[in-house]
């Protein structure tokens, strides 16, 4: 099934492409993964007023949401550049914050929908990303949520741009955790992994296309051709199943996506890693920004086999 977005949507992801080009993100990142959260605080507040955040609370709390295709979009985007930080647990702490008590909701739910607060969420006995940086940190417990009063010493991640954090126990408890929340991380996080591999192999593509041996660019060789093709069409396959969980919002239809584009965006870093040969281990080039991103984000919020034991459960069901 193809997936095609309106005019409207296609603008406010190509307003967030050029917001996230002219920003300069490798070098955003790079400050990120030292601990100087400025220049990363700074592109926050700007991707905020492009109203991304905005798109996971609901209109009652100063949102434009639940707006899940349009999140989803951006969430695209945000992958296709790297931006680092709790991208996707801010969205998670939004849709959790929506069962909590009006005042609680009212309180916190408006300040991250602005990008005023940064948020990070938790599961039970799980690191926290970015909880350093984030000023409202969540555990996610069986059955309940918490507000954490504070974390751990940063641990070392693959990805240097996510910086992990354990949560300090304890602190209010907040509500009975939504149903649907790890549907929406899923999904965010599935789009974000596409982007990843969509800039994964437009800088591969580039590359090849430059490089020459004996005399013509590599690019022009079929093996090359090949590798190339099988990293596109893996991720075509990806981009409905993202876009049609973003419509149905079910829990299988979310664990699919995420399955498939994360797979996805890990076979193209593996494809452009080879291909680019030695200069794509060079910080200076700048490919393992994103080459450590699509293997970090394979395994957030649900590994490939949780995901696809969540769609051969549900397909048993449906029997």
């Amino acid at each position: 099934m193809r997936f095609l977005l309106d005019a409207e949507q296609r603008a406010f992801a190509a307003s967030l492409d050029a917001l996230l080009t002219a920003a300069a993100t490798p070098a955003v990142i790079r400050d990120w993964s030292r601990g100087d959260h400025a220049s990363g605080r700074a592109l926050w507040s700007r991707v905020a007023d492009a109203g991304v955040f905005a798109l996971a609370v609901p209109e009652a709390y100063e949102g434009l949401g639940p707006r899940p295709v349009e999140l989803a979009a951006a969430f695209v985007e945000l992958g296709r550049h790297a931006m680092p930080g709790p991208l996707v647990e801010t969205v998670v702490a939004a849709v959790l914050l929506e069962g909590a008590d009006p005042g609680t909701a009212k309180r916190l739910l408006p300040a991250l929908a602005s990008g005023q607060t940064m948020a990070t969420v938790a599961p039970e006995g799980a690191y926290a990303l970015d909880g350093d940086a984030a000023a409202l940190r969540i555990s996610w417990e069986p059955g309940r949520i918490r507000l954490s009063p504070g974390h751990g010493p940063v641990r070392p991640s693959l990805d240097p741009a996510r910086r992990l954090t354990p949560l300090l126990p304890g602190g209010d408890l907040l509500a009975q955790p939504a149903d649907d929340a790890l549907t929406w991380a899923r999904l965010a996080t599935a789009a974000q992994a596409l982007g990843v591999g969509l800039a994964l192999l437009d800088r591969t593509v580039g590359y090849v296309g430059q490089r020459t041996q004996f005399g013509v660019p590599v690019g022009s060789f079929q093996a090359v051709k090949h590798r190339l093709a099988d990293a596109r069409i893996a991720l075509e396959f990806a981009r409905p199943l993202v876009f049609g969980a973003a419509l149905t919002l079910e829990p299988a239809d979310a664990a699919a996506a995420k399955a498939a584009a994360c797979e996805a965006a890990y076979t193209t870093a593996r494809t452009a890693l080879q291909l680019h040969g030695a200069i794509g281990y060079t910080a200076e080039y700048g490919l393992p920004l994103w080459l450590t991103k699509a293997r970090a984000v394979r395994s957030a919020w649900g590994t490939p086999e949780e995901c696809r034991a969540l769609v051969l459960s549900a397909g048993d069901r449906r029997r």
